[in-house]
């Protein structure tokens, strides 16, 4: 152990990727010691908060930007990677640390993880402090009248709403951090090699820009005026009407605390706060209730009679199922890593009420693929959709994807983006292209079956099915 380094703390990131209103760091600055930051790579202990090939992503670059700015603050991030128990009390052995700072990351295999870590430090005399810096409030502390936690988001939202004036103020950067004499041994962000091998975030490169400066600066656009005609934009995917700022959350670049700060006093942000506590509602129902990332909330919901299907089921994920408006988001969501929410929403109903693919197999695909692939607020999601979730959308309610594409997007902009074969056709049958007169879509250059896939169910047959097996699933019941 160096004598130079014997006094100092450690700061282990996690998903609190930023500088500016961050507990853990806050509370290693008030010692006045010392401060050495580190990222450690753990992901069999902590998946799948960073599993999927476009979350890694976004992971690297932004453990890059966090590094940049740690070295402007007079500090740098000490990467290392294995089990997070063994690399901790290695480095604090290395850096005479007898202190170790984090913020909590809600999901259960990791608070199983942090209490298991903290006992294990614990038996060696280095302490560890956790911190809220992902959420608003803590699970569990927003209640029923009866004490019990809530089910259904309107009352939930209300009762955070009564709260709002407990918020703590969001806290800036500190001006520096102190560094130790000499700086233990790290390895490089890329030796994580959490980058693809192949070229595949081209278009996740074009669309994004990871880290703190870049969230920051897309929270002020936001806030400047977005944010007041949200409640009208939202539902409109061809429109730059929602924040954008899912990932930079997920990845704690921001925190919700400074996203409500920043908007709450705009006239008409009520519409954009209910969403920031739609997702700190998934959170708390996950703390609550852990066994609904892989089973149904709704019991009743295990007899279900799904139908697994690999063929149909790549057809979803490539977007080839041949209605255009579920085409164009699953595209979008390949190229981007990101898809508009009304079209996340017609997406998911398309696969498990018209094609009966368990909820949990589309969950998988966008926890892959999405670049804010955030546990809670996906496995709800999905839930609700499935209508087997807590606060559900009724099973019967299945989304028609040619009557919500010309609703939202009635030009066909948003389908003519993302699928371009269809380009050439007019707004009245670019959401139904096999409805068009065989003239038309020859002067449109489409092939029904072969430039661009007939739809692989009726919309009317698969409801119908949809509802007789929803049937079926409650005659088992009785």
């Amino acid at each position: 152990m160096s004598e130079s380094n014997r006094e100092s703390v450690l700061l282990w990131f996690r998903l609190d990727l930023r500088l500016a209103d961050n507990p853990a760091l806050n509370a290693a600055v008030a010692t006045g010691l010392p401060i050495l930051p580190v990222f450690l790579w753990s992901p069999d202990e902590e998946i799948p908060w960073a599993g999927g090939a476009a979350s890694r992503w976004w992971l690297h670059q932004s453990l890059m930007r966090l590094d940049e700015s740690l070295r402007k603050k007079g500090s740098r991030l000490i990467v290392r990677r294995g089990p997070v128990e063994d690399r901790l009390a290695a480095l604090a052995a290395e850096a005479g640390a007898r202190q170790v700072f984090c913020n909590r990351v809600y999901e259960p295999r990791a608070l199983e993880a942090e209490t298991r870590i903290e006992e294990a430090l614990g038996s060696t005399g280095i302490a560890m402090e956790s911190f809220n810096g992902s959420l608003l409030f803590e699970p569990g502390s927003i209640r029923t009248t009866s004490g019990g936690a809530f089910q259904v988001f309107t009352p939930f939202w209300r009762a955070l709403w009564n709260q709002r004036g407990a918020l703590r103020s969001a806290t800036k950067a500190p001006a520096a951090i102190a560094a130790p004499r000499s700086w233990p041994e790290s390895l490089k962000i890329a030796d994580l090699e959490l980058e693809p091998k192949i070229d595949w975030p081209a278009g996740l490169r074009a669309r994004w820009t990871p880290g703190e400066e870049a969230a920051r600066s897309r929270l002020r656009e936001f806030a400047s005026g977005a944010v007041n005609e949200y409640g009208e934009e939202r539902d409109r995917p061809n429109h730059e009407g929602t924040s954008r700022l899912s990932p930079h959350l997920h990845f704690g670049e921001a925190g919700p605390l400074q996203v409500w700060s920043a908007i709450c006093e705009e006239p008409a942000a009520e519409s954009y706060l209910r969403q920031l506590a739609w997702r700190e509602f998934a959170y708390h129902l996950l703390a609550k209730h852990p066994r609904t990332l892989t089973g149904p909330f709704n019991a009743e919901f295990r007899g279900f009679p799904w139908r697994r299907n690999a063929r149909r089921l790549e057809a979803w994920q490539r977007g080839r199922t041949g209605y255009p408006f579920v085409d164009a988001g699953m595209r979008e969501l390949w190229a981007t890593g990101w898809m508009h929410n009304r079209a996340r929403m017609v997406a998911a109903s398309f696969l498990v009420k018209h094609l009966l693919i368990p909820w949990q197999d589309g969950a998988a695909w966008f926890l892959d693929t999405l670049v804010d692939a955030d546990l809670a607020n996906n496995t709800m999601g999905w839930q609700w959709v499935a209508g087997c979730g807590v606060d559900a959308a009724p099973y019967f309610r299945i989304f028609n994807p040619v009557l919500q594409g010309k609703k939202v997007d009635p030009d066909g902009e948003y389908v003519r983006r993302w699928v371009p074969e269809l380009r050439g056709l007019q707004p009245q049958w670019i959401h139904e292209p096999w409805m068009a007169p065989p003239l038309v879509l020859a002067g449109a250059g489409i092939a029904p079956g072969e430039t661009y896939p007939l739809p692989i169910v009726d919309h009317a047959e698969a409801r119908a099915a949809a509802l007789a097996a929803f049937g079926e699933m409650k005659a088992n019941r009785k």
